[in-house]
């Protein structure tokens, strides 16, 4: 008897989900890019403004436009806040009013594209210590090796410009880290609108003054106020369409693009060209970034893939006392919550039946 096989040689058809999910991907993509860009647009147009009102005129208004924004959008409240909660409230505003300052006070002195390439250092280190093992060390390395390319110090190196970008690295990172504390102690964005507000007010004396005394005006004033939407409000804006559409990995290693995008907006907008040796530094700290961030993508793969699916009786459940358990219109279906520091559901058996309360506990 011959067996005759037969085979299937259509295309398998791609399911409207996955069509969905590849638009989806591509828009956050777009979103991403959008806002990178945008940022560092804002950056551009900034530098245009420091011969009238200085770095830190423009670094008041972006926080005031920035503390709208924020103010609109999270309508934060200090109700019922706590000092645990307050205190890296008030660092994270501490460090927004130093790392913007210190970032175009660096821009003015050695030029957008150098300033941004150094300050991206901050969110690297931060992806370094994730990990803290020997491949990790050798990005490092290589890294340092991209920091000494880029600046190449010599007699007519500006190290202050070059200090005080990597003050505002140190300050990105830091912000980083308080964010995430914030995210475990504060609802929603409620921490970081009252940050950016605190940090709005510190610099209101200067806008005050800039105003009173007639510099806040005509082109200053545009590209201040430019730089406060294009560098706070847009990417804020849409970084976070972003990480609704894209993965959060996808969406780390498109930040990358920050200091490429500085370099051709300081050529564009500031007749600012980088030499042969800069674009080989900032390449490497790039590079470096797009390594770390895919580093940490395969470790997080890798845990998910080590750990363990229990089954459902292996888990460890101790279900509560009977008189304790709530009533049936106070539970969806037969869905019960342990009380108590545990919070694992288990299923009530539908052929148990409960004993009734006694009046008395």
């Amino acid at each position: 008897m011959t067996i005759e096989s037969h085979t299937n040689d259509a295309p398998t058809p791609v399911s409207a989900g996955s069509a969905r999910s590849s638009r989806e991907t591509a828009a956050g993509v777009g979103l991403s890019l959008t806002g990178s860009l945008s940022n560092q647009t804002g950056a551009a147009l900034a530098a245009l403004a420091f011969p009238a009102i200085g770095p830190a005129g423009v670094v008041a208004v972006r926080q005031l436009i920035a503390a709208v924004t924020l103010g609109i959008v999270g309508r934060p409240t200090v109700r019922g806040l706590r000092w645990a909660q307050w205190w890296p409230i008030l660092a994270l505003a501490a460090t927004v009013c130093v790392m913007n300052l210190a970032l175009y006070t660096a821009i003015e002195r050695v030029g957008l594209g150098l300033a941004v390439s150094l300050e991206f250092l901050g969110p690297l280190a931060v992806a370094l210590w994730a990990f803290r093992r020997s491949r990790e060390g050798l990005l490092a390395v290589i890294v340092a090796l991209g920091v000494y390319v880029l600046v190449l110090p010599g007699p007519s190196t500006d190290y202050l410009g070059v200090g005080l970008a990597l003050v505002a690295a140190a300050c990105w990172a830091n912000y980083i880290v308080l964010n995430q504390v914030l995210g475990q102690r504060v609802a929603g964005i409620t921490g970081t609108a009252l940050a950016t507000m605190i940090a709005a007010v510190v610099y209101a004396p200067l806008t005050v003054a800039l105003i009173v005394s007639g510099r806040l005006h005509g082109a200053a004033l545009g590209y201040a106020v430019a730089a406060g939407i294009l560098a706070s409000a847009i990417p804020y804006a849409v970084d976070l369409l972003a990480l609704r559409r894209a993965d959060p990995g996808l969406f780390a290693t498109l930040t990358s693009l920050n200091p490429v995008w500085a370099a051709l907006l300081g050529m564009v907008t500031l007749g600012e060209y980088l030499t042969a040796h800069e674009w080989i530094g900032m390449s490497l700290i790039v590079a470096s970034n797009v390594a770390a961030v895919l580093s940490l993508r395969r470790a997080a793969s890798r845990s998910r893939a080590a750990a363990p699916e229990l089954p459902l009786t292996a888990l460890p459940i101790q279900a509560p006392p009977v008189d304790q358990l709530p009533g049936d219109d106070q539970l969806p279906g037969n869905a019960v919550v342990s009380p108590g520091r545990s919070r694992v559901p288990f299923v009530r058996p539908l052929c148990s039946r409960r004993r009734p309360r006694t009046a008395h506990r």
